[in-house]
């Protein structure tokens, strides 16, 4: 802006000079933009007046349209320089802007506090330039050039940094060509990568500007500043890192010598002068692990990339939706770094996508080939990482060969541990490789926390084997991962443990590092046993216990020196549980479990006594052992009769599971709600893991069967439903799949509510297949099967009801056996196979007597009574008869519900033979005793039958 009378504005120390268009903290010039001055200028001009943003807009940017992210860049970039007063510039939310200070006017003639500089005025010429056309069309940046183009005018020093190949040089290159018919100044590329003395850089710069140093000028940054003087220059240094000393010096002898100068720089490393912003090159976006969908991986601009790189070398490419997923996979790898990206399209172009794909492990062999005319170091991802590495000091180097051992990236107490340095040490290094772009800091998470890209990590990797120190920093890994899981293994620390898991969910993968070496042919598998064994708590706690089985199984097979020990027994117990709920009662789970628990005896350890003592109880019950589930649960109940409540809950729970199949309903449920009511949920976390179950939702689930069977349904519905709710809470995969599972098939199918039975069922097949726990997946097939039996499709229900029966057998989870072995044979009876449906549910009954499966035996009775109906050649007393004892059985039982069942077959069957007073006789008793369930299919269907008796 132009003045026809220069003023320079005072206010504490703080002067902004219009004529020399300057802001200067205590007589020291505050490096600026452009842009932001004319702002400052504006707001200073007001005298504390509001200046709106729509004004600012006006005045700054005349003839425009800029977005209000435009103008936050540049107040942002004047509170920056304002540093600790930065409180001067006061904004009136959504209204605008005002400087506040005492401004005090000084003329221009005025004596000033600062050395004059003698600058040559600029003289009168088009505007120059020397950027080159662009080579081909710029992909996923147009975001960050336009911020960019903001940065330039905001502040007069902005540094591109990020790792070799993230595209520093074409972006400056694209934000100089797009501010140079604007910006009103010379806009001119130094480019100083073949600079391999510093001492050139002065006169690199120099010879780019045309510069005629005076005569006896020594070459210096100081000397070609003052030849710059008050010359307009957008001034682009590119590839700063291995002259990094000078160019800093350079940048900052033209922020402060000349007030119409700015640099903008690309280097790894940043300049670390006053007034600099750095500005992190990001990767391009790359499509997430779970993308399929065409349209969302096509979004991305890393495939983008890729694609038009390929095109542009053959033709006639055009990715097939099948090989998108492919493409996505390639540029995941890469960590969207655009030369690398380059690279595989030049590859995929003459190999094939799926060589590619199927090769990047050998990644620095695989990506070579760049463009004839690109820099040498950008010619092969190897060279591009070796410019960087080379340029690092040994220290540095040796500490990023240590860091690429962290798969899952690190923070500075893994970082220290494996360095074998101080904290200060590494710390100070990290920080030297961050700002050097070889290390990220992790956005993502609150605590610091670092992690090397992909390809810089497989570079370094091969560097650490090539240093021969691979075993002593791995090594060092898997000592650091004992102290750090050590928590889970300790009782007194175990919830703090779990309070904090997402703490050590971020360590997943260096775990599984150190676990992998360890337990290679080259490792040591006592520590990996050691390891294994601290760590059994916290696989089951994040929910994997399939992983927890895969561990504990190849801990155990190279037990060595520590069998015997207590590594052996927790090692036993974690197999021993995760073989139960992964594979089912197999006799290799059973024996785990009663090794581990000889074993907690010898030890005198309450808890894993405990533990085991619940496994075992836990496969008896599951396998229909009920009378030595009950056993269990009772050597449990005594062992911990006088202690907490907790366990006294939990012993309550153990009982009253193996009594509500033994069909004891009245004392089992009134154990099983005495367990929800009392256990302290301030245990269930611990307990999951040292149980093997959720107390609350377990006993809810299974006392579903207690409240239908005794007729309570509306409280059977509403405890299948808390059951489902407090298993989500624990986010366990095997603890909602048990609740799903009693939902789905006692009580939606034994209450007739099919279209609740499908959602859960349904869930629950999906649920169990995706964590690869086997005998609920068996459940949930037979979940369907019966649905389809029951929806008039029994052709079709028969192979599911087949395949999840021949699964439980296998798996010997046999709880839903005889209920699923039912719906079988009520299957192939409604198909008209009336004989192979009789024999399925004989060999039903005789399993459930053999296993004095008890509850469930009424509603066989009844079913084979239906059965004898079909065949049509029985006599009706014989059908009359197998309904009668259904119901005595259910009496018995004090089960209401199934008595109803089979007091509704019974009056349907004597109707059918015109005997309706004896079927009122039979069935209206019965009915009149239910107080609620009034609208479930079977009850309604009672009432029916009574209503046409009546």
């Amino acid at each position: 802006m132009q003045q026809n009378n220069p003023l320079v504005f005072e206010s504490s120390g703080w002067e902004v000079d219009l004529a020399q268009r300057e802001l200067r903290a205590r007589g020291l010039t505050v490096p600026l933009g452009s842009r932001a001055f004319e702002i400052i200028e504006i707001l200073v001009q007001s005298g504390g007046e509001l200046v709106t943003k729509d004004d600012l807009m006006r005045r700054v940017w005349p003839g425009l349209n800029v977005e209000d992210n435009t103008i936050q860049v540049h107040i942002s970039a004047i509170r920056k320089a304002l540093g600790p007063d930065r409180g001067m510039l006061k904004t009136d939310s959504g209204r605008g802007y005002r400087l506040l200070g005492d401004w005090v006017i000084r003329q221009e003639n005025q004596p000033r506090h600062v050395e004059p500089v003698n600058r040559p005025r600029a003289a009168i010429h088009p505007f120059l330039t020397n950027v080159p056309v662009a080579a081909s069309a710029l992909i996923g940046r147009e975001m960050a050039v336009q911020h960019l183009c903001d940065l330039v005018s905001a502040y007069r020093v902005v540094t591109l940094t990020g790792p070799g190949g993230i595209g520093k040089t074409v972006l400056a290159s694209e934000v100089a060509r797009r501010v140079f018919p604007t910006v009103e100044s010379d806009v001119l590329f130094v480019e100083l990568v073949s600079l391999s003395d510093p001492d050139l850089v002065p006169s690199t710069v120099a010879s780019v500007l045309n510069l005629q140093l005076r005569g006896g000028d020594e070459m210096s940054p100081e000397s070609v500043a003052r030849v710059v003087g008050d010359r307009k220059v957008l001034l682009v240094l590119d590839n700063c890192e291995h002259v990094i000393d000078a160019a800093a010096r350079m940048a900052e002898a033209l922020v402060r010598l000349c007030p119409h100068a700015t640099v903008l720089a690309t280097s790894r490393e940043v300049l670390r002068i006053e007034g600099e912003y750095v500005y992190r090159v990001p990767a391009l976006d790359v499509p997430a692990q779970q993308v399929e969908a065409e349209g969302n991986v096509l979004e991305h601009s890393s495939v983008q990339l890729f694609i038009a790189r390929t095109r542009s070398l053959q033709a006639d490419f055009g990715p097939q939706a099948e090989k998108l997923p492919l493409i996505a996979a390639i540029c995941r790898q890469l960590d969207g770094i655009p030369l690398a990206i380059e690279f595989a399209a030049a590859r995929a172009a003459s190999l094939g996508i799926q060589q590619v794909a199927g090769r990047l492990d050998d990644r620095f062999a695989l990506l070579t080939g760049g463009r004839r005319t690109a820099l040498p170091r950008h010619q092969t991802l190897r060279a591009t990482l070796d410019w960087s590495y080379e340029l690092l000091p040994e220290t540095e180097r040796r500490l990023l060969r240590q860091l690429a051992i962290f798969p899952a990236g690190f923070t500075l107490e893994a970082a220290t541990a494996i360095a074998n340095q101080t904290e200060s040490w590494v710390a100070l290094g990290i920080s030297n490789l961050v700002s050097k772009s070889l290390v990220a800091l992790d956005g993502t998470e609150a605590a610091q926390r670092w992690r090397l890209l992909e390809t810089v990590r497989a570079y370094s990797l091969e560097k650490l084997a090539e240093s021969g120190e691979h075993e002593q920093v791995v090594r060092r890994l898997a000592r650091f991962c004992v102290a750090l899981f050590a928590p889970f293994a300790t009782d007194d620390q175990l919830q703090s443990a779990i309070d904090e898991l997402g703490r050590y969910r971020r360590e997943v993968d260096n775990l599984r590092a150190a676990l992998n070496w360890a337990f290679s042919p080259g490792g040591d598998a006592a520590l990996g046993v050691e390891l294994a064994a601290i760590a059994s708590d916290f696989w089951v706690a994040l929910s994997l216990v399939a992983e927890s089985s895969e561990w504990a199984d190849t801990a155990l097979a190279q037990i060595g020196d520590a069998a015997g020990t207590r590594s052996e027994m927790v090692l036993r117990c974690s197999l021993g549980f995760a073989l139960i709920y992964t594979k089912g009662m197999s006799a290799h789970a059973r024996d785990t479990l009663t090794r581990a628990l000889a074993l907690a005896r010898q030890f005198q350890d309450f808890d894993y006594q405990q533990r085991l003592t619940c496994g075992l109880w836990l496969f008896s019950a599951r396998s229909m052992a009920l009378n030595d589930a009950l056993a269990f649960a009772r050597e449990y109940e005594e062992v911990t009769r006088g202690r907490d409540l907790q366990f006294r809950a939990t012993a309550a729970w153990l009982v009253g599971i193996p009594q509500t199949y033994l069909a004891e309903h009245n004392e089992a449920s009134e154990r099983l709600q005495w367990a929800v009511g009392q256990y302290p949920v301030v245990r269930r976390r611990i307990d999951m893991m040292r149980l093997g179950a959720d107390v609350r939702a377990s006993a809810l689930a299974h006392d579903t069967v207690n409240l239908m069977s005794q007729g309570r349904l509306d409280a059977a519905s509403r405890a299948s439903q808390s059951a489902i709710e407090e298993a989500r809470a624990t986010n366990q995969p095997f603890v909602l799949c048990v609740a799903l599972a009693w939902a789905a098939g006692f009580v939606s199918l034994g209450l007739g509510e099919l279209d609740r039975a499908r959602e859960y069922g349904e869930e629950l097949v999906d649920h169990a297949y995706k964590h690869a726990l086997r005998p609920f997946y068996a459940a949930g097939l037979c979940v369907r099967g019966s649905l389809l039996a029951r929806r008039g499709q029994p052709e079709a229900g028969v192979g599911p009801l087949r395949s999840g029966l021949a699964e439980m057998q296998e798996a010997m989870y046999l709880l839903f056996y005889p209920f699923f072995r039912a719906e079988l044979a009520a299957a192939l009876g409604a198909m008209g196979r009336v004989d192979d449906g009789l024999c399925e549910i004989e060999a039903s009954l005789r399993f459930a007597i053999e296993t004095d499966y008890r509850w469930f035996v009424p509603e066989m009775l009844r079913t084979k009574g239906d059965l004898l109906a079909l065949r049509d050649t029985d006599h009706p007393s014989v059908i009359e008869d197998m309904y009668r004892r259904s119901m005595q059985q259910a009496n018995d039982q004090k089960a209401l519900y199934w008595e109803l069942s089979a007091a509704t077959s019974l009056a349907g069957h004597l109707q059918k033979q015109r005997k309706d007073a004896e079927a009122l006789a039979v069935l209206a008793p019965v009915y009149g005793r239910m107080t609620e369930g009034f609208a479930a299919p079977s009850v309604k269907r009672a009432k029916s039958i009574l209503d046409q008796l009546s």
